[in-house]
């Protein structure tokens, strides 16, 4: 076989297997590519349809950052074309709702934002709502609870009637007070009073700038009193009774949204909470086995030390125990 024969018949096996590679690549590409596109939802991809997203807080509300980054994918979905915030929670930690309320916020900068109470919307879950340019509520929904509190539990007592004495060395008297394993004292009252006052404010100026009021004006209000749906709506806390349809009508009547578009839910990615009651219930645990382990389910399942697990100042609404 001469060398120019050898050459050519190089050059074809070489050209084989370069198609067949281009082959395969082009064919991994489909392949991805259709994986994308089915796993896509309706509200992503490249398939997604115009539509209205609903985005729902319900239970104690925290700074979740997931929560945070689907907001911030909605603001920038070019498919959505309004939102509507489905609040149903009696609260939870002041910065939760400070977190998710500008976020709302930025969205309205681009597109018409409204809010609808469910059976509960207080505190921070009414600093959710705030976030929205109108408050659709039920008659009956519970709202208003405008306030900041902080909470903690004093197990000295307990621990000593175990034979437990927790020690501590620390580098000023007012790092890591209050303490739960002791009373607290006039200094650490008096700090924790100053960030209460501060936060109070600030939750105070947010509701007279959204909703146009003096918030001394509206009995009660200042003293962190709650308001039925009818109630609100009298005092200008929300804007309209009653549901979805009603918030929905507002978003084409007022802003211009496309009529009967579809109302599809965004949803954030799961996540872990952490929290003060956590570990308390590890620490009862290792320290008393099965029993303490059984002090810290009951303590969970108590309404007034629930808030445990929230970490911060709260804002949040808990009616009291029969």
């Amino acid at each position: 076989m001469s060398l120019e024969t050898e050459i050519v018949l190089d050059r074809r096996q070489l050209r084989r297997r370069l198609s067949l590679w281009r082959g395969l690549a082009i064919t991994g590409l489909v392949i991805a590519l259709g994986g994308y596109l089915l796993s896509a939802d309706e509200t992503s991809g490249v398939f997604a349809k115009k539509h209205v997203a609903r985005v729902s807080f319900t239970g104690t509300i925290t700074e979740s950052r997931a929560e945070l980054q689907m907001l911030r994918k909605i603001r920038d979905a070019k498919n959505v074309a309004g939102v509507i915030v489905f609040v149903n929670s009696p609260g939870g930690t002041t910065t939760g709702g400070e977190a998710i309320y500008e976020e709302l916020r930025k969205i309205a900068e681009k597109k018409p934002v409204v809010a609808q109470f469910g059976t509960v919307a207080a505190s921070a879950g009414y600093i959710v709502g705030l976030a929205a340019d109108h408050i659709v509520s039920r008659g009956n929904t519970i709202t208003g609870s405008v306030g900041v509190l902080m909470q903690w539990p004093e197990v000295g007592d307990l621990l000593s009637k175990v034979g437990v004495k927790m020690n501590e060395v620390k580098s000023g008297e007012l790092k890591a007070s209050p303490s739960i394993f002791a009373p607290a004292d006039q200094p650490s009252l008096g700090v924790v009073r100053e960030m209460i006052d501060e936060g109070f404010r600030w939750f105070a100026s947010l509701v007279e700038t959204r909703r146009g009021i003096k918030i001394a004006d509206v009995p009660g209000l200042e003293q962190g009193r709650i308001f039925s749906g009818r109630e609100a709506v009298a005092k200008k806390l929300v804007d309209e009774i009653g549901g979805e349809p009603e918030a929905q009508r507002w978003l084409e009547e007022k802003r211009g949204v496309d009529k009967d578009l579809s109302i599809i839910d965004w949803k954030p990615a799961t996540s872990e909470a952490w929290g003060l009651s956590a570990s308390i219930s590890t620490m009862f645990g290792n320290l008393f086995g099965a029993e303490g382990r059984q002090i810290a389910e009951i303590m969970s399942r108590t309404r007034a030390l629930g808030t445990l697990g929230l970490d911060g100042m709260l804002s949040v609404w808990q009616p009291p125990e029969n």
